[in-house]
Formats: C-alpha cells, sequence, structure tokens
C-alpha cells in the first residue's frame, strides 16, 4: 500500500525536501532520500524536536552534515572554502549522518584509518580534522537554537595526528646557499635570493606586481605592499627591501609590465613564473648534493638534499634571530599575524626596519661566527662569499654585487 504524502514534503530531483512552518520555526532541508517512507519519519522526527523545544526549552539536536552546511554557507569568503568543502565532501559518509553530540575522537577513528592507508599523509589528515574542529567549536560557541541553546555543550577534543616523517625546517648556511643558489638557472636564482632576504612566502614572490611597489622619497627606497588576498594569513604585508633585496628588485625592473619576477618564454616573450619549487628547482638541488662534500668537505646532510624553497623564509628568521632582531620585529619582516603590529607604517618607521632587515646583509658581508649553523653537534663554517667553487656561477652579476 502507497504512503500518503504528508503536508511539508516536496519531491525535487528526486530526492525529498522538508519546507514547512512549525511554531513559527520555518524547516527547509534535505532530507537526503528517495524514499518517502524515510522522508516522512525524518520530518515526524524533525517536528518532535522544534515541538519540544517550543515547550520544553530542549535544545534541538543537529546531525553534522547540517554545521558543516551552515559552516559553508558562512565561509564564503575563505581562500580555502574550495579545499575545506572536498574535506567535508569526504568526511560525509563517515560522520555526516551523526548527532553532533556523536562526533568526537573515537567516532572518526574510521575516516583516519582509511585517509593514512590510501597514501594520504597525516598533515592532510590533520589539516581535514582541523576543519571539524573548527565546526565542532562553532556548534558549542557560537550557534545557536531556536530556543537559545548552543547547538552543543561542549566541543570535544580532537587530536591532531602525529607527523613521524615530518621534516624539521633546514636554514642555510652561506656556504649552502651559494652552493645551492650556483646551480639554480638566472629567474629561480633572483627569485630565491629576493625570497631568502625577504622571508616572503613562494606565492608572494611569484605573484609580486609591480603596481604594489610604494615609493618612500624621503628613504629614496621602495616597499612592496602585498593585498590581503594575496597573503596567507589574510592581512596586508608591508615587505621590507634590506640592500640585498633592493638589488635584486632593481636587476628585475622594466623586463615586464605587470610582474616582477618572470622568465622567458618560447616565444621569446617574458612571462609570470608560476612556482619557485619546479623541476628546476629539484634538479639544482640535487646537482648541489652531488657537489656538496667536494665543495664543502664533508658528507652533505639529509635535510640540504631535501632542502625546501620554505626553509629559505626559514633561513631569513634565523638570520633575524642571528642578527639580534627583536622576537616583535621578526614577527613584523616575516610577515606573520600580530594583533600587536599595526600595518600602517610611517617613513620612520619603514626606516627602522629596513635597518633591521639590512643586518642580515650586513653578517653575511662581515663573515659573522653569527651565521655559522650547528647541526649534529657540528658547526658549519661560514666561508667567505667570494670565494669557493661555482659561487657565482649562474647568478646575474647585477644580483651578486649587492651581495659581494
Amino acid at each position: 500500500m502507497a504512503h500518503s504524502k504528508p503536508p511539508g514534503l516536496t519531491r525535487r530531483g528526486g530526492v525529498w525536501h522538508i519546507d514547512k512552518d512549525i511554531f513559527g520555526t520555518r524547516i527547509c532541508e534535505s532530507t537526503g532520500t528517495s524514499d518517502l517512507r524515510k522522508a516522512a519519519l525524518i520530518l515526524a522526527r524533525r517536528i518532535e524536536e522544534i515541538r519540544a523545544s517550543h515547550f520544553f526549552g530542549a535544545r534541538t539536536p543537529r546531525i553534522f552534515r547540517e554545521a558543516a552546511t551552515r559552516f559553508l554557507e558562512e565561509n564564503q569568503h575563505k581562500r580555502s572554502l574550495e579545499r575545506d568543502a572536498r574535506a567535508l565532501a569526504t568526511l560525509d559518509r563517515y560522520i555526516g549522518e551523526l548527532d553532533l553530540r556523536q562526533v568526537h575522537a573515537g567516532t572518526l577513528q574510521a575516516y583516519i584509518r582509511d585517509r593514512l592507508k590510501d597514501g594520504r599523509s597525516p598533515g592532510t589528515v590533520n589539516r581535514d580534522l582541523a576543519v571539524v574542529r573548527r565546526i565542532l567549536n562553532l556548534s558549542a560557541r557560537l550557534w545557536r537554537d531556536e530556543s537559545d541553546r548552543p547547538w552543543l555543550d561542549t566541543a570535544p577534543l580532537i587530536q591532531m595526528q602525529r607527523h613521524p616523517n615530518r621534516r624539521c625546517p633546514y636554514p642555510l648556511s652561506m656556504e649552502e646557499q651559494r652552493l645551492l643558489f650556483s646551480e639554480l638557472s638566472g629567474h629561480l636564482a633572483r627569485m630565491a635570493l629576493f625570497k631568502v632576504n625577504t622571508g616572503t612566502r613562494e606565492h608572494e614572490v611569484c605573484s609580486l606586481r609591480w603596481d604594489w611597489e610604494v615609493r618612500i622619497p624621503e628613504l629614496d627606497t621602495s616597499v612592496f605592499v602585498i593585498p590581503a588576498d594575496h597573503v596567507k594569513n589574510g592581512a596586508e604585508r608591508y615587505v621590507v627591501l634590506n640592500r640585498t633585496a633592493k638589488a635584486v628588485i632593481e636587476s628585475c625592473r622594466g623586463e615586464h609590465e605587470s610582474f616582477v619576477f618572470t622568465t622567458e618564454g618560447s616565444d621569446c616573450q617574458r612571462h609570470p613564473q608560476a612556482r619557485i619549487n619546479n623541476s628546476g628547482w629539484k634538479a639544482g638541488r640535487r646537482r648541489a648534493a652531488a657537489r656538496y662534500q667536494n665543495e664543502l668537505g664533508r658528507l652533505c646532510p639529509e635535510g640540504f638534499r631535501r632542502v625546501r624553497v620554505h626553509d629559505l623564509k626559514h633561513t631569513y628568521g634565523y638570520r633575524l634571530r642571528a642578527a639580534g632582531v627583536s622576537f616583535e620585529d621578526r614577527k613584523t619582516l616575516l610577515g606573520h599575524k600580530s594583533g600587536h603590529v599595526t600595518t600602517h607604517y610611517s617613513a620612520a618607521d619603514i626606516e627602522t626596519l629596513i635597518g633591521l632587515a639590512d643586518r642580515v646583509s650586513e653578517l653575511a658581508s662581515r663573515k659573522s661566527p653569527a651565521l655559522s649553523i650547528v647541526r649534529a653537534g657540528a658547526a658549519a663554517q661560514v666561508p667567505e662569499l667570494t670565494g669557493g667553487k661555482g659561487g657565482t656561477r649562474t647568478l646575474d652579476p647585477g644580483i651578486m654585487s649587492a651581495v659581494l
């Protein structure tokens, strides 16, 4: 015997949807099923939930899928929204139908096990778990139901996965930098040299535009102000140029109308460089590692063999610290978000920051022992930048003049 359709159910695209007003609360949601009997049961459950909330002040139960949908709707501005949506789509078959109170470390174990078994790294799994944790925190602290009660009493602890193969940062000594950069092609060497002297991220370097340059006539110099939508932390970033970074910028001036860092394509035209971490970087890294023992007189460390583009940012931070730059000033120069640091600077502020950034260049030019890096109990001696085999083999002379 066929079931009659109760009021409040509408079939759209083969799936039954609820659209009903109950005690002044309108429910508009999908039942997620094409089965009328199941849809009617879901509708009855929702009516009972609203009735209990209306008469007795009981909390309206919520499933995780409902919370995930609200999260996506309220975060359309997030740059990582597409990634969050993919993660939640995968998570849905594990916890989508669970009551929010049932989502915790235990019920997430099947998801974690399957993702790791599929070859996903602990870091990737942790990024997905971070989205779940954020949704549960919003459910407990911000979102409220019709009776003004939070969706969740307390958010459970979601532990992140240990990352056994996570590689520690590898700041480069000056001699290692010289060796590595000598094996990079001209445009990659310029970008790497700029990065290690500004602490910018790879995307910030690749997308750097001339119209972001702001002249400061009082100081006869300029800074680059990167718009918030091109910065990872979503805050406008000032890129202060020490003398080495300034020389890199001047070597690029006039090559392209819009972008600072470009490479010549097969059509003999200059085009923006999309990435630093490309096949050229990896090939140069392999060649530098092969030369390491012969050039530097010791075995090549695994960290150097696998040195990442992001290690150039770590290197800049390490050198700022070695130069005695304070923690707060290091955060500013590295573009880290801080509630204690303004995002607007006067010419005097910029002058101070340039002076601090130039300490890195001064340490290098003085062959300072402060730039020695101790690894595994052995100190890496810092040679003069002008010596050594292959030290300036592929770097542009105009840039190297700022270093030497």
